[in-house]
């Protein structure tokens, strides 16, 4: 009996943490459309695991949001920085034929991409 609910706990955990990668990988796509000088040159999108990080400060969002990165649109709006935690995602893609690699970062929400590199 126990093994059984051990392996419906892993399911739900297994189920729950698919529909986050899901809702990072949307925002993401959302926002390279939005804000990437061309998005009909992007094909071929792969994402990494979501993971967390607490390492990212106010100053490397400032300096992130500041370089931003080859193909994407100056003056992007960001909201705010959130307190605590942030989620990141790498997504390499390919964009009018070279291969390009970004890292986001996104708020607990998974909603908004708070920097990127």
């Amino acid at each position: 009996m126990k093994s059984r609910a051990y392996i419906i706990i892993g399911i739900v955990l297994l189920l729950a943490s698919c529909g986050k990668q899901y809702e990072a990988e949307q925002t993401i796509k959302d926002f390279v459309e939005a804000n990437i000088d061309d998005a009909d040159k992007v094909s071929g999108r792969d994402f990494a695991d979501l993971g967390t990080t607490r390492h990212i400060n106010d100053s490397l969002i400032r300096v992130m949001r500041l370089r931003g990165a080859d193909h994407y649109k100056q003056g992007i709006a960001y909201p705010d920085v959130p307190k605590g935690d942030l989620y990141y995602l790498r997504m390499r893609y390919v964009y009018d034929g070279d291969t390009l690699q970004n890292t986001f970062y996104l708020n607990q929400e998974l909603t908004e991409v708070v920097a990127f590199k």
